[in-house]
């Protein structure tokens, strides 16, 4: 499995260096796991939620996590069991701003950058990877069931409903499927920007392992590369049981539906699709993302708020009141719909905008 049909090695060790740096972050880590528990527990219990949608992000992606705070409450979502890690004190208080709960570790944090990433697989991208390893490890080991998104992510419907369903067939984990056939993601093309978890003794095992062999995100350049390989072990040895949602289910959709099948996202954009929520993946860097939001009209974040921190917006002391404080000021009650490409998705027509693709 390390090596794809043209010949080309995917899968390498560590260096002695990358081996030293992810040392001292578990180093930290270790020292200050107890504390880290107990005040990580105080503030799942406060939240009073049997399953915890787990989100981490750093400054350079705030808008993204407003827009989602801001789209689900334009939907009439409660987010009282939303639970924000963030990796930097400005998206602590932009996060708190938007009534979410977060915890922050700045220790644990240190060594990741608040600048967004420029591209996909980028430095500041692989450090942000650390973050998502981490505050699954740790929802996860309180013995709490999870579902991890992405900050590219909007709601049409709960997405816990679905999951919460008894008749649903019982696995440890389940995956948006990413849709990439890559060999890299063999055998299971699992999306790892949205995925729920059960804690069991497998799952806690697995996320174990994932944490203390996460310098191989620093060699592989990918976050969902070294946790497939790390599910297709777990499943060989302990039985972990995975479940991947088929590429063709319409709750699930993502940047393959958006790039690929236009059907599809004609459905979603009437209202006449099953989805529960919709990520924006395979999408380059930040700025796409954006625009591929407004122009699908699943953009509710005001101009004003876009790339600021709180006591940017607004004069309060966001330190001190941190109960939604930034919502009035920046969300949208409706969608602020912008045409960008007219080779992409849109919600209105935008036959006159400019193509984004070689072949649009």
């Amino acid at each position: 499995r390390a090596w794809t049909a043209a010949g080309k090695q995917e899968f390498f060790p560590p260096n002695q260096s990358q081996v030293n740096s992810h040392q001292e972050k578990l180093r930290t880590y270790l020292n200050e796991l107890d504390s880290i528990k107990s005040r990580l527990t105080q503030v799942i219990e406060k939240m009073n939620t049997r399953t915890v949608v787990v989100l981490t992000c750093n400054h350079g992606q705030s808008e993204l996590l407003m827009n989602f705070a801001c789209s689900a409450r334009a939907r009439g979502f409660d987010l009282k069991n939303v639970l924000v890690f963030p990796t930097d004190q400005e998206t602590k208080e932009l996060a708190e701003g938007m009534g979410l709960a977060t915890f922050y570790e700045e220790k644990l944090m240190a060594s990741i950058p608040k600048r967004e990433a420029g591209v996909y697989g980028d430095h500041i991208f692989i450090s942000v990877m650390f973050a998502k390893v981490l505050c699954v490890q740790l929802v996860n080991e309180l013995g709490y069931d999870l579902l991890f998104q992405d900050v590219d992510v909007v709601w049409y419907k709960d997405p816990l409903e679905y999951f919460h369903d008894k008749s649903l067939p019982e696995f440890d984990m389940y995956f948006q499927d990413d849709g990439s056939r890559q060999e890299r993601y063999a055998p299971y093309s699992a999306n790892t920007g949205f995925y729920y978890v059960r804690s069991n003794n497998k799952t806690r095992h697995l996320f174990r392992h994932f944490l203390y062999s996460a310098d191989l995100i620093n060699v592989w350049s990918s976050h969902q590369q070294v946790l497939i390989a790390l599910l297709s072990e777990h499943n060989s040895v302990t039985g972990l049981s995975v479940k991947i949602f088929p590429k063709e289910m319409e709750e699930f959709p993502g940047g393959l539906q958006f790039h690929r099948k236009k059907e599809s996202m004609k459905k979603i954009m009437s209202g006449d699709s099953k989805a529960y929520i919709f990520h924006m993946s395979w999408t380059t860097n930040k700025d796409d993302k954006l625009r591929f939001f407004e122009q699908m009209g699943e953009w509710y974040l005001n101009k004003r708020c876009i790339g600021k921190e709180a006591h940017e917006i607004t004069d309060k002391d966001v330190t001190e009141n941190k109960n939604g404080l930034l919502i009035e000021n920046c969300c949208s009650a409706e969608p602020l719909i912008t045409c960008h490409y007219r080779d992409k998705p849109s919600k209105i027509p935008c036959k006159d905008s400019p193509a984004i693709d070689q072949n649009g």
